[in-house]
């Protein structure tokens, strides 16, 4: 009956958004003192979602249905900022970077809420709840 849920498609994806984005902040931490590294990230799930969503083609619901993209392809490129403002060319502040640690935490928290709550209307729906 139901073999993809896509609530749980989308839990997935932004937990793993949220942990593919707090090791870039933890990376960049990493190397706050490196001469000549620059800040990386992605773009926040939002922006990642809101893209994917807009394009316009059909979606396929089960991997062999029509010609249709599954949407699993989310743009995650990894950017890097511009030069830096040390004398050494490094570009990393680490108060901008906590911050985003901070954001990615609530993301996350976001995407496993998500999660438990849709278990729970399964379970209930099942009459186990």
């Amino acid at each position: 009956m139901f073999t993809e849920l896509n609530v749980f498609k989308l839990a997935n994806a932004m937990a793993t958004h949220a942990g593919t984005r707090q090791a870039l902040v933890s990376q960049n931490i990493a190397n706050a003192d490196t001469p000549g590294y620059h800040a990386k990230d992605i773009k926040p799930f939002s922006e990642v979602f809101d893209d994917d969503s807009q394009q316009g083609d059909m979606r396929a619901s089960r991997h062999n249905h029509l010609n249709g993209s599954s949407g699993q392809g989310m743009d995650w490129t990894v950017s890097e900022s511009g030069a830096g403002n040390d004398p050494n060319d490094n570009s990393v502040s680490i108060e901008s970077e906590i911050l985003k640690g901070v954001e990615v935490k609530r993301q996350h928290d976001k995407a496993l809420a998500i999660y438990k709550s849709s278990m729970n209307v399964l379970r209930a729906s099942l009459g186990r709840g």
